[in-house]
């Protein structure tokens, strides 16, 4: 073990042992509040966030197609189908994982859940049209205003067979299917309805190949650009509807497909991508998710198997664990993992997820993992995982939370539109376009607490400075907090084994 792994592993084992244990019970209620708080579109009667109003009531009206509904991606107004459909199969398999820990929280889980997919049954509505965002961006990020308020280019984007957008498309379609599952037991009407959608989505995303960047490039990038190419989410989508149906048709796409993942870099729309590595997970690369979840499905898991996935994931795993001679990622000197990019705390806890995913899987197959000369067993995984959480929850040193409502200190000024502004209960006027400049720029808290967000995360070198203008570090997102949803699930009932 290199010197530099050791004392990050010792510096995190300090700092997990000067923390108090969290209330994971009463982050998990939080984290899945916040999703109320990004809600669109006519609010239900048991809507608990009660500083939001309906918003985006006309949303598809000019084109003759409901669009209300669904999320808002982060701080700002526009729909990105791209990563909400991602946040929603994360929320998904969370409660698949983890839904039996959520207890009382169960049913606000499936709440989150539902709000998302109603509206992606009305985005995939018109057999060969799939839209893809809704929201003209530039005008709305050049305004600061509540959503309840917004008066910026509500423009509807969608793909179809003349332009395609096949990682949307097969996105939405692996979000649909593993919806499936979680309402079988409670809704099965609803269930096959999502699942039949799923089918429908993802042969119209296969057959009509191609990325979103090629013809929605000026609307979606630098937003959300499919650095990765689509492949992944093709795979993806097979792997969630083979879980869904047990079909071999799918098995067999998987099987058949996954090595056109990472084959070559290739240029669409001026976007440089390489189809991934197997280490990377997130809103727009698969990779490691694939690996993880289709583990699932062999019946005798050891390294040797002819099959890739095995291998992969493991090597995946390798990739983080700080002890790990391939370790590919960087540690805060606090234990915060980091990787490039922003919104760094979306690193740790989609792949913070997988980490504990994948220790239930090594269960059941009784296997380690062999990183070099360093044997790893599930315990380290979750021990990993747990340092992640732990830190996110104020066990760093600055003894913040970085959880909205959660702590005694935690962000007071997010970079968040209806946050920051006053609600429309103490501000009944308008608030336009260039009004909400003044609140921006203020210095003071934001005024409606948006419980349970969690925002981008500190620096590489634990420092965080509570600016709204920051947003690469105060801004939250909902593909932040979908897998930790099922983190917090897990370590609520497993806390006490560590």
């Amino acid at each position: 073990m290199k010197t530099t792994s050791l004392l990050v592993v010792v510096g995190m084992m300090a700092m997990a042992a000067a923390v108090a244990s969290h209330d994971y019970g009463d982050a998990l209620a939080k984290s899945i509040l916040f999703f109320e708080g990004q809600r669109s579109g006519k609010l239900p009667p048991n809507q608990r966030m009660t500083w939001r109003k309906d918003s985006a009531l006309e949303d598809g009206f000019q084109i003759g197609v409901d669009l209300t509904g669904g999320y808002y991606d982060a701080g700002d107004n526009v729909k990105f189908n791209f990563p909400m459909a991602f946040s929603t199969t994360m929320l998904a398999w969370s409660v698949l994982e983890f839904g039996k820990s959520m207890e009382s929280d169960l049913q606000h889980a499936l709440d989150a859940i539902r709000w998302a997919t109603d509206y992606f049954l009305k985005a995939t509505s018109i057999p060969g049209i799939v839209y893809a965002q809704v929201g003209e961006p530039y005008g709305d990020h050049d305004c600061w205003e509540r959503p309840e308020d917004m008066d910026t280019a509500r423009t509807p984007y969608a793909v179809s067979k003349q332009f395609p957008g096949s990682e949307v498309s097969a996105e939405i379609a692996a979000a649909l299917a593993a919806s499936s599952i979680v309402f079988r037991s409670t809704d099965s009407t609803y269930a096959v309805k999502l699942l039949n959608r799923a089918k429908t989505v993802f042969v119209f995303a296969d057959r009509y190949r191609g990325s979103y960047n090629d013809y929605l490039g000026k609307w979606v990038c630098p937003f959300y650009c499919d650095f990765s190419g689509y492949e992944d989410e093709l795979v993806w989508g097979a792997a969630w509807l083979y879980r869904a149906t047990k079909a071999p048709n799918y098995w067999n796409y998987v099987v058949e497909n996954i090595y056109n993942l990472g084959s070559g870099r290739k240029i669409t729309n001026g976007v440089s991508s390489s189809g991934g590595s197997v280490t990377e997970f997130g809103w727009d690369n698969k990779n490691a998710g694939i690996n993880v979840l289709v583990s699932r499905f062999i019946n005798t898991i050891n390294s040797n198997s002819s099959n890739p996935f095995i291998p992969k994931a493991d090597t995946f795993v390798c990739s983080l664990l700080p002890e790990s001679p391939t370790k590919s990622v960087s540690y805060s000197p606090g234990g915060l993992l980091f990787k490039p990019g922003g919104s760094n705390l979306q690193h740790a806890t989609t792949l913070s997820f997988l980490l504990v995913v994948y220790s239930r899987y090594l269960k059941q197959a009784n296997r380690d993992i062999h990183c070099g000369n360093v044997v790893v067993n599930r315990a380290r995984l979750v021990q990993v995982a747990k340092g992640q959480v732990d830190y996110i929850l104020g066990s760093n040193p600055l003894n913040m939370s970085y959880m909205v409502g959660y702590g005694k200190n935690f962000p007071q000024r997010i970079h968040h539109r209806s946050s920051s502004l006053p609600s429309v209960a103490q501000h009944t006027g308008k608030i336009g376009c260039q009004d909400g400049t003044k609140y921006y720029d203020s210095k003071n808290s934001n005024p409606n607490e948006l419980t349970g967000a969690v925002v981008g995360g500190p620096d590489a070198n634990d420092s965080y400075a509570d600016s709204r203008s920051d947003f690469v570090h105060s801004e939250p997102t909902t593909y932040i907090n979908a897998p930790l949803v099922g983190l917090l699930a897990y370590f609520k009932s497993n806390s006490r084994s560590f």
